[in-house]
């Protein structure tokens, strides 16, 4: 029997000839032809094949049933065996065992695990299918730093400043994802992520960074440390990362070859380019990225791009709501302010804080401080400085909470309350200086005094103190008080106490302190 030319037939098929020009060409017939085409398509078997392919191959692919006629095998579904590895946590084993089912319920003989194995493995080679034994759609994002970097020339002083290549892949189908960064500190690495996940249109179950700085703190074969904001970042798109393991590139060859790649299609395209701005660098890598995507397989059809949405879009976690904001995530010890510095403005925190050391996250529009895990204070972040900290009530001391919530009309109010002297010292305080918050602490501090004294002894004292002046000093109504002299009529008090400072605000003698009998004022 004269064996069929598979290889030419499908050679000459995506060359564009017609049935009729092939089965001239091969000495077939039409309908074997017409058939072996039609079958290589369902099977999704396309040329170019590799070279080590044979007709045997490809005739044990597209007839199974013949080779399996004298020996009860049962066929190997091998495109559903494709479809069925691509979901989560479906293995060889598992298909080998269902198919062993399959092939008792009908009566027939099921291949040995090892050559069920080896037979779809041929498959994939030939049908150029992504092998998704090792690497699932939608599983892993492989990212790293591109080796070399792009010149920024300086037009005016002449000074050249490198720039950085991110690079990211998808195993699966080999999507790369490539961006350019005046540096390659964490917050560019985050940021990468973030527009790489936009790029796909969702989020891969695992994302596999080499051991750099920014993505890895420690890495030994007893404990990985994950940078707080790398890992606030990975919690935000619901992935995990995992890194690869120190001197272990197997790790992650689709993202050390594509590195590569990304490199000799991006990077060396441009190295005659005399880039004069970062954003004209920028710009032209996004053009060299989408022509890499575009870029046609050598061994099969497509490209990244379509193998990209034929293969794995819809494996892809979907995105969040809204993109990770990026973070960065300080410590601080509270002083008796009980505030904290994101560097421009100081914002409150709970007073029993004073002399915790707490972690602040710092967002454009946030300000976050924990403490042991919890959140405790949470601010607006303003855009410009101010001189006076943000405060939030709830985090002040009573007495201090109590001071802020003051104004002039609410000092008036209680001073009509208390009496004729206090009102009158109350506005004397509130009128003395340019505005009337240079009055406040002194009425306060009389307020506190009449907590502790009572109304009517902080009237009467006052009521003492407007006797020797009009604009008597809050230290002689407390130095009255504490010498209990409130209690004295006026007309049996001794001779009034006088300030040691002698300012304008002390208790004077009036004009009847120098007539005779004056003692008995």
């Amino acid at each position: 029997m004269i064996m069929v030319d598979y290889r030419e037939i499908l050679r000459l098929h995506n060359l564009g000839y017609s049935q009729r020009v092939i089965t001239s060409s091969v000495h077939s017939s039409r309908s074997t032809v017409k058939e072996v085409i039609d079958l290589a398509n369902a099977l999704k078997i396309e040329w170019p094949l590799d070279a080590n392919v044979t007709n045997s191959d490809l005739e044990l692919l597209l007839y199974p049933a013949r080779a399996e006629k004298n020996s009860n095998r049962m066929p190997i579904d091998f495109p559903w065996i494709h479809r069925e590895l691509a979901k989560k946590g479906v293995t060889m084993t598992l298909l080998w065992t269902e198919y062993c089912e399959q092939a008792y319920a009908a009566g027939k003989q099921p291949y040995m695990s090892t050559q069920f194995g080896d037979l779809y493995r041929k498959w994939a080679r030939v049908s150029k299918a992504t092998m998704r034994i090792s690497r699932k759609p939608g599983e892993t994002f492989e990212v790293d730093w591109a080796g070399a970097t792009v010149d920024i020339h300086d037009s005016v002083t002449g000074e050249i400043t490198p720039a950085y290549l991110f690079v990211g892949v998808l195993s699966c189908s080999s999507l790369v994802y490539a961006e350019l960064c005046r540096d390659m500190k964490s917050e560019n690495f985050i940021l990468c992520h973030v527009h790489a996940y936009e790029y796909f249109g969702g989020v891969t179950r695992l994302v596999v960074p080499d051991n750099l700085k920014t993505g890895v703190t420690k890495n030994t074969r007893y404990e990985t440390v994950i940078p707080r904001a790398y890992q606030e970042m990975a919690d935000h798109y619901d992935t995990a990362i995992v890194p690869a393991r120190p001197k272990a590139p197997d790790d992650k060859p689709n993202a050390e070859g594509s590195v590569k790649f990304a490199t000799t299609w991006i990077l060396a395209a441009i190295r005659n380019y005399h880039f004069l701005s970062f954003e004209e660098a920028y710009a032209t890598v996004k053009e060299k990225l989408e022509a890499l995507n575009n870029k046609s397989f050598k061994t099969r059809k497509g490209n990244r791009h379509t193998a990209y949405e034929e293969e794995e879009r819809s494996f892809m976690h979907p995105l969040p709501p809204a993109p990770y904001e990026l973070a960065t995530w300080s410590t601080a010890k509270i002083h008796n302010d009980y505030t904290i510095t994101d560097g421009l403005n100081r914002y409150s925190v709970p007073f029993d804080l004073i002399g915790e050391t707490v972690d602040i996250r710092t967002t454009r529009d946030t300000v976050e401080v924990f403490f042991r895990g919890g959140r405790v204070a949470s601010h607006v972040r303003l855009k410009k400085a101010q001189s006076d900290a943000v405060m939030v009530p709830g985090h002040m001391p009573e007495a201090h909470r109590r001071y802020l919530s003051y104004n002039k009309d609410a000092f008036l109010s209680w001073a009509e309350s208390a009496g004729s002297s206090v009102s009158a010292v109350i506005r004397q305080f509130l009128e003395a200086g340019k505005e009337p918050e240079q009055g406040y602490k002194y009425c306060v501090s009389l307020m506190k005094a009449a907590d502790r004294y009572g109304l009517a002894r902080v009237d009467a004292a006052c009521e003492r103190a407007l006797a020797f002046s009009s604009t008597p000093a809050l230290r002689s109504i407390l130095t009255i008080l504490k010498n209990g002299q409130d209690r004295i009529p006026l007309n049996q008090a001794a001779e009034a106490p006088v300030p040691k400072n002698g300012t304008r605000h002390g208790i004077t003698r009036g004009a009847d302190a120098f007539r005779k009998g004056g003692a008995n004022i």
